[in-house]
C-alpha cells in the first residue's frame, strides 16, 4: 500500500509518499480502507521525532480515519465488510489501508461523509475524556477552555454546552472568536491583547470556574490555579507554552482544594480506548444525527499536499480540524 512515511525525523520536507507493507489484522480486528485522516499537534511532534508510537503501534503518523471495511478477523461479530466506519488509531491514519479493533471502529453517524467523520475521533474522545471523565463537569458549572478554536477546543465548547454548563469560557485569537461563539461559547478571550486571569474573575465575580481545559502548561499553569474556584478541576492536555515554571505561588492548590490532572490518549490500553469510545459513542451519536454536535473542519488538503497541511498547523492558523483526504 502507499503511505506517507518519513525519510528522517524533521522539517515537513521529511515527509513523501511512498509504498509500505500492507497492515496485519488479528482475529478482533477490521481492515480499513482509508478515505480520510486528520492532523493533530502529536503528528507534528512524531515527524520531529519527540512523539514515538507506544511499543507495536505502526510507525506511521496519523491517529484518526474514516473509511470501508475490507476485511475482518476470523472473531469479529460487530462488522461486516462494506461498514463505513471511523475510529481512533495508536497510528497509521496517513495510509491506504489500516487495521483496527472491531469496538474502535466507530458507525459513521448518518448524514456524516468521510471528511466529516475523520475529523471525530481524536478531538471529541479526548475531549469527553477531559470533560466528563476526568473533570466530570456537571449541569450548571463553569468551565474556562484553552486554544477554544483548536479540534479539541471546538469539540469541547459543544460538550460543554450539551452537559449544560452555565458559562463557557475560551480563550482564543480574536479572528477565532466568532467560531467558537457560534459554538455555545458565553464569553471568548482574547490571549494575545487580553490577561485571561483577569478576564475570568471579571466574568465570574471572583467566584473562579469550576473547570479548566488547558494546552499550555507551564506559560498558563499559575494563571490557570488563579483562575479555579473551590473545588476546581484542571485537565492538562498538552506542554505547548513549556514544561518548567520559574516561579510559582501553590497556596490556592491547598486552600481551595484544587486537583490538578494530566492526560495523554494514544498511550493508553485498548480496553481504556474501548470503553471510552463506546461510551462516548453511546452517548453522542444521536446528537451526531440531530446535529447538535458537529465535526468543525477547517480545511481539507489532498495527501500529496502533507507537508503544506503540517506547515499550516504548525503556524496555528487553523480553526477546527486539517483533514487528508487519501487517494
Amino acid at each position: 500500500m502507499k503511505a506517507v512515511l518519513l525519510k528522517e525525523f524533521g522539517g515537513v520536507d521529511q515527509l513523501y509518499i511512498g509504498t509500505t507493507e500492507d497492515p496485519d489484522i488479528g482475529p478482533n480486528d477490521v481492515l480499513v480502507k482509508v478515505e480520510a485522516s486528520a492532523l493533530n499537534r502529536a503528528d507534528t511532534l512524531q515527524r520531529r521525532g519527540l512523539y514515538p508510537p507506544p511499543p507495536g503501534a505502526s510507525e506511521i503518523i496519523g491517529l484518526e480515519m474514516s473509511g470501508v471495511i475490507t476485511q475482518v478477523g476470523t472473531s469479529v461479530t460487530t462488522k461486516k465488510i462494506g461498514d463505513r466506519v471511523c475510529g481512533l488509531l495508536a497510528g497509521g491514519g496517513y495510509a491506504q489501508y489500516v487495521s483496527i479493533n472491531e469496538h474502535l471502529a466507530l458507525p459513521i453517524p448518518g448524514g456524516l461523509d468521510f471528511l466529516q467523520a475523520a475529523a471525530i475521533p481524536e478531538v471529541f474522545l479526548t475531549a469527553f475524556q477531559a470533560l466528563v471523565l476526568l473533570a466530570d463537569l456537571k449541569e450548571g458549572e463553569r468551565v474556562l477552555i484553552h486554544a477554544g478554536a483548536s479540534g479539541v477546543g471546538t469539540a469541547a465548547i459543544q460538550l460543554a454546552k450539551k452537559i449544560g454548563a452555565s458559562q463557557i469560557i475560551v480563550t482564543a485569537s480574536k479572528g477565532k472568536h466568532e467560531l467558537c461563539l457560534s459554538l455555545g461559547a458565553d464569553h471568548a478571550i482574547d490571549y494575545k491583547s487580553e490577561d485571561f486571569e483577569s478576564a475570568v474573575s471579571d466574568l465570574t465575580d471572583g467566584q473562579g470556574v469550576d473547570v479548566v481545559i488547558d494546552f499550555l502548561a507551564a506559560s498558563y499553569f499559575q494563571k490557570n490555579i488563579n483562575s479555579m474556584g473551590f473545588d476546581g478541576r484542571m485537565v492538562m492536555l498538552a506542554l505547548m507554552g513549556g514544561v518548567q515554571v520559574e516561579s510559582l505561588q501553590i497556596s490556592n492548590i491547598l486552600f481551595k482544594r484544587l486537583k490538578i490532572m494530566g492526560s495523554t490518549l494514544r498511550a493508553r490500553s485498548l480496553d481504556y480506548k474501548i470503553d471510552l469510545a463506546q461510551s462516548f459513542y453511546k452517548m453522542a451519536l444521536p446528537s451526531f444525527i440531530d446535529g447538535s454536535l458537529s465535526p468543525i473542519i477547517d480545511s481539507v488538503y489532498d495527501w500529496s499536499e502533507v507537508a503544506a497541511a503540517h506547515t499550516f498547523m504548525e503556524a496555528n492558523k487553523n480553526a477546527g480540524k486539517i483533514i487528508l483526504k487519501i487517494s
